[in-house]
């Protein structure tokens, strides 16, 4: 299944992880440019 998590904060970091995990194909989305920055470099 192909899901899209809008918001990439704890909760959403969180289920698509765990969705991922499960074999799922997962995006995660956010507006924010430092998390998406942050997320880009593993932290």
């Amino acid at each position: 299944m192909r899901i899209t998590m809008i918001g990439a904060g704890y909760v959403g970091l969180v289920s698509g992880a765990c969705l991922a995990d499960f074999g799922h194909e997962v995006v995660c989305i956010d507006k924010d440019p430092a998390k998406i920055a942050a997320l880009h470099e593993g932290r």
